[in-house]
């Protein structure tokens, strides 16, 4: 199958990747909420690349730049998930491969994501990409008296 990777711009456009990005994170089961959240993030400047074949969305990441005292300027990935009847094609692969040609252009040193402890098959494409184990992340909900 070929394929385009490109941003996300338009709404259309998003509301195309709630198909995809529901297979990762369940809990937006509307697309509206999808959208909604879309919306938000991105004006703290969160942006989405997606693979398109055959005029849909069949993989997507969302991501952003950020800087802090451990990495420097990074891009962070979010979010990277390909439609289950997608999966084993490269496309994961090849947003991957696009994201660290943007980085520099963007200022940013590394690639920087989070998986899950639980998702083995995850960090096993993680380790054919490249990517290294370098921390766990903790955390805790707040809790307000």
């Amino acid at each position: 199958m070929t394929f385009d990777i490109r941003n996300v711009e338009e709404v259309e456009e998003a509301r195309q990747c709630h198909r995809v990005i529901v297979q990762l994170r369940p809990h937006l089961a509307s697309s509206e909420e999808w959208l909604e959240r879309w919306r938000r993030q991105t004006e703290s400047g969160y942006r989405v690349l997606a693979a398109w074949g055959s005029g849909e969305v069949v993989a997507m990441a969302g991501y952003r730049i950020m800087e802090n005292l451990v990495h420097g300027r990074f891009l962070y990935v979010d979010d990277l998930a390909t439609d289950q009847a997608s999966r084993g094609r490269g496309f994961g692969a090849a947003i991957l491969a696009r994201l660290g040609e943007l980085a520099p252009l963007l200022g940013a040193e590394k690639l920087v994501l989070d998986t899950a402890i639980s998702n083995a098959l995850g960090q096993r494409f993680y380790f054919r990409q490249g990517f290294f184990l370098t921390a766990l992340r903790f955390s805790r909900a707040c809790v307000s008296d």
